[in-house]
């Protein structure tokens, strides 16, 4: 096993990223849980965005979305995806990849039920990632929706979660004359054990 120490240091890669997530917390201006989501449509080309992660699971990364939009669909697709965090006030990021599934029972009502009226409704509204004629258009919509649903809507069933269980999770930090510090976990498969490497920078 690979000689890890301080930051890199411990048995566990998800209690790793979640101790430096809540590091982040501390001195990353704004959204310290952004990931850049990384899928690719039926043809292999590759696409990215960002979305917030909401859950470090013990053995996975949680985030939520439209299931119409492009990014569900892809992964719906592939069955896998990828992610980076990255932290530019400790100049330090984590990279994700691994198998894709989706989050649509309790645990996404509750996420659901957490978020402002204004966000809750706002999802039911919006056809994400589809054309859009106007603002307008969708500020009406808004409103409809707000009418027909009230003040605490039910989750939409076309908007919940995903999860992310990884294959591998690496773990960088930057380091003098770009001789930065890099620790590869990686396994088989997700009942296996991880092999963890030290990567040439």
């Amino acid at each position: 096993m690979a000689d890890r120490t301080g930051l890199f240091a411990g048995d566990d890669p998800f209690v790793i990223a979640q101790s430096w997530l809540t590091t982040a917390e501390e001195s990353e201006p704004n959204d310290a849980n952004a990931i850049a989501l990384s899928t690719v449509d039926s043809d292999g080309l590759p696409n990215v965005r960002m979305v917030l992660l909401k859950e470090i699971e013990a053995d996975a990364f949680v985030f939520y979305t439209n299931y119409g939009s492009a990014k569900a669909q892809e992964l719906d697709g592939a069955g896998k995806g990828a992610f980076v965090m990255h932290w530019k006030s400790l100049r330090r990021q984590v990279r994700v990849r691994g198998l894709v599934s989706r989050e649509e029972g309790p645990q996404a009502d509750a996420y659901y039920k957490s978020r402002s009226l204004k966000s809750r409704l706002g999802a039911w509204a919006s056809e994400q990632s589809q054309p859009l004629s106007s603002r307008t258009s969708l500020m009406a919509k808004v409103a409809r929706i707000t009418a027909e649903k009230g003040t605490n809507p039910d989750r939409p069933p076309f908007w919940g979660g995903y999860r992310i269980t990884p294959l591998e999770i690496e773990f960088w930090a930057d380091g003098a004359f770009r001789l930065h510090d890099r620790f590869k976990w990686s396994r088989e498969a997700v009942d296996m054990p991880w092999k963890i490497q030290r990567l040439n920078p």
